[in-house]
């Protein structure tokens, strides 16, 4: 059969960055870090006292009093966030097929901060169960799912993609595959994540995940810097809106960039770390670039996974060393992670508008908080400290999680 093509025409962005898509696009090519002190609740006594929040949400101002207590604040950036795209792509909700929209929206832990209120108040208490009724729809990974679609009436395929950190990409991964096949003509897609909690943050602290530069915030998120020592945690949402092409068009809609592939793969290694050599990322990277039916030569830019973490921040380079041979010193490298933080499940949604803004606007965003090169990572170029303008026509964004799963997008300018 003849696949369908895809393009993206709604986008939809809540960042520690930036609470919309313009917001957050200028405020990468700026190099902002969105770093600070916690502010969620006291983190004095825990070994990292800082992360990368979204500023200034008040969910007053998106949900009836009487509705915030039925979300926890992972659903609430992302049904914030889908508003944003399906606003953005100019549906016409009474002429559109309700029957072929669908929503597949990812989280890595969903509502952690709800689980851990019961519990603790639970544990704190005399032994009497007094659990809230919203208790277990508020923590479930799929509920921002069911809550979007519910929402604007879609009744198209709905669920929730769980892959730790490359969640989200993943869900891109489906949506676009979905459509080629003809099961919908539309998906919202993304991820949200709101894991900045005691638990939270007191879980990858306990891994040694976490970099511990309390006397520095902003400068602490340093991918394929020598001094790195952990990933700073992010929270958002980042959504897009797939489509079909024919559909598209006979819509009128604007279209930012065509999808154009996807890969996916697993390290089958270890339950955190990545494969040395980078192995299961060389895969999913292959797997994109021929189910884009490309060659290692189109690619001008690459977003990575680039978390500041040790191992990390080695293997990724390595493999792309590895996969693109001499053709790898051309392409513009970055890891957005340097201003966001990592946004865990939702990073690969928020990553992916970064890199298919870079293929609209010929333009890379930088690489921040780069101080002194590490001579264990490839010498590529990483776009450190400033953005660079050049022609970008096909780019890749990679995103891996714990348990070894890897996801790669590839998106090209579209051709009216």
């Amino acid at each position: 059969m003849e696949l369908r093509r895809v393009v993206v025409t709604g986008l939809g962005a809540l960042t520690p960055i930036g609470n919309s898509v313009t917001e957050f696009w200028n405020n990468l090519i700026k190099g902002v870090s969105g770093a600070g002190p916690i502010t969620r609740f006291d983190s004095s006594k825990f070994k990292t006292q800082f992360a990368c929040e979204v500023k200034n949400f008040n969910p007053e101002d998106f949900f009836d009093r009487k509705e915030v207590r039925k979300y926890d604040r992972c659903s609430q950036f992302g049904i914030t966030c889908a508003d944003q795209a399906v606003k953005d792509a100019g549906f016409d909700l009474t002429t559109i097929n309700h029957d072929k929209v669908g929503v597949i929206w990812a989280s890595g832990i969903g509502g952690l901060e709800t689980f851990a209120s019961e519990v603790i108040a639970f544990a704190l208490g005399d032994g009497t169960p007094r659990f809230s009724p919203f208790f277990i729809p508020k923590m479930i990974s799929d509920i921002t799912a069911g809550h979007i679609s519910m929402k604007y009436g879609f009744h198209g395929p709905n669920f929730a993609t769980v892959s730790a950190c490359a969640s989200s990409a993943n869900a891109l991964v489906d949506a676009f595959n979905f459509i080629r096949l003809g099961k919908a003509d539309i998906f919202v897609a993304g991820g949200s994540e709101a894991a900045i909690t005691t638990v939270g943050v007191g879980g990858f602290n306990a891994m040694h995940a976490l970099s511990t530069r309390n006397d520095d915030p902003h400068t602490a998120s340093r991918p394929f810097d020598k001094d790195r020592d952990g990933f700073v945690m992010g929270e958002g949402a980042g959504a897009l809106v797939f489509e079909e092409l024919e559909h598209a068009r006979a819509r009128g809609a604007k279209i930012y960039a065509d999808v154009i592939g996807g890969g996916l793969s697993a390290d089958a290694h270890h339950i955190t770390a990545p494969h040395p050599d980078g192995l299961g990322a060389i895969l999913s990277m292959r797997t994109a670039l021929a189910d884009a039916g490309i060659t290692i030569e189109a690619i001008d830019h690459i977003n990575t996974h680039g978390t500041s973490t040790p191992a990390g921040d080695i293997a990724e380079p390595k493999a792309i060393v590895s996969l693109f041979g001499d053709h790898a010193a051309k392409i513009n490298i970055n890891s957005t992670k340097s201003m966001t933080g990592h946004l865990l499940g939702a990073a690969g949604a928020i990553e992916a508008i970064a890199t298919l803004l870079a293929v609209k606007n010929d333009i890379v965003p930088p690489t921040i908080n780069h101080f002194t090169d590490d001579p264990e990572i490839a010498p590529l170029n990483f776009t450190f400290k400033q953005a660079q303008k050049r022609v970008v026509k096909y780019a890749l964004s990679n995103t891996f999680g714990f348990g070894g799963h890897n996801a790669t997008v590839i998106f090209t300018k579209h051709m009216a």
